[in-house]
């Protein structure tokens, strides 16, 4: 029987899930789709001939969804996930999981740990370039590792931000990534910046995330919004006898005009269009089945917001190096 699914934000990562979930993912059928913006959210909803609303209560209510997508504000998330789980409802919701530590530790209280509702889209476990660099790094090849080096870079930021939310919103990625790639949790970190862009006013730009895991590998995270040449995240895993990285992602080279080049593209869609539609299909799967999944959980947000808590902790203390609060069996 197929999921019905309710998505929550009609933005460009909600649509994308609506699409995905109706044309690439099986098992699955997108039943209502909730904005505040009543007009995308009618187009949106019947481009896969589901219902719409403007309440997204009232989606996660609807006796016509199974599970819900919440892909709305950032500052939604913690209150739309806590009405999911006390509608017993399945939820997948976009990273961040909450704002700040505080509610991501309510969300993740509220989780019943017999049968768990709650998965956060930390969808680079499921690109295949980081699950190959996962691989190589605990294969032997390159020897213990020693260093990650990481950059996240884009073309512009969404207005209206600010260097914390360079931290919640997007850094996010690589606090999740980073322990999840080692197989250790970050038990320290600090932020540090220089000369910010001239082209960038309302926050720094970029800024540099020192973090230390508990297995003594030292990481650094290049973070920089505004980049504009193009999208373009790397990760190198360095270890004592080799050097693993990601691949330059695109599929062809071109040579013309007395050059070699390639391009990149505009923004994360089609860089990371596997990993959404892998983590999608995943999800429904274990929906399907009554597994448990391999997404990440609510004690994984938790885990990346205790860290990116630090980091601004840190921000604000001209640098200094910031103990990271350990995510216990309680939260």
């Amino acid at each position: 029987m197929s999921i019905r699914v309710g998505v929550i934000g009609t933005g460009v990562m909600g649509a994308d899930h609506v699409r995905n979930l109706h044309s690439t993912v099986s098992g699955a059928t997108v039943s209502v789709v909730a904005d505040l913006d009543q007009e995308r959210a009618k187009s949106v909803a019947s481009a896969v001939g589901a219902r719409w609303v403007t309440d997204p209560l009232k989606l996660i209510n609807d006796a016509g969804v199974d599970a819900v997508v919440i892909a709305s504000h950032d500052s939604t998330h913690a209150d739309l996930t806590l009405a999911a789980v006390e509608a017993g409802k399945p939820v997948l919701c976009e990273k961040p999981l909450a704002v700040t530590a505080e509610d991501c530790r309510l969300v993740a209280a509220a989780e019943n740990p017999e049968s768990p509702l709650v998965s956060v889209g930390f969808m680079r476990r499921f690109d295949p370039g980081y699950v190959a660099l996962k691989a190589e790094t605990h294969s032997g090849r390159i020897g213990d590792p020693l260093i990650v080096h990481c950059s996240s870079r884009t073309v512009s930021a969404y207005p209206g931000g600010s260097s914390e939310s360079t931290v919640t919103n997007s850094a996010i990625h690589e606090l999740d990534i980073v322990p999840w790639i080692l197989n250790s949790p970050v038990v320290a970190a600090s932020w540090h910046c220089g000369r910010s862009s001239s082209l960038v006013n309302d926050r720094q730009d970029p800024q540099i995330i020192m973090l230390r895991t508990a297995d003594g590998v030292l990481t650094t995270v290049e973070v920089f919004l505004n980049a504009r040449y193009g999208y373009d995240t790397r990760c190198e895993v360095v270890g004592e006898i080799g050097a693993a990285r990601l691949a330059e992602p695109v599929v062809i080279h071109t040579d013309a005009d007395r050059s070699h080049s390639y391009g990149y593209a505009a923004d994360w869609i089609p860089r990371f269009a596997e990993s959404y539609r892998r983590q999608l299909q995943e999800w429904i799967d274990a929906l399907s089945t009554g597994r448990p999944s391999t997404l990440a959980t609510a004690a994984d947000g938790l885990r990346a917001n205790l860290v990116a808590a630090a980091v601004i902790k840190s921000m604000h203390s001209a640098g200094t190096t910031v103990s990271v609060e350990p995510v216990g069996e309680s939260f």
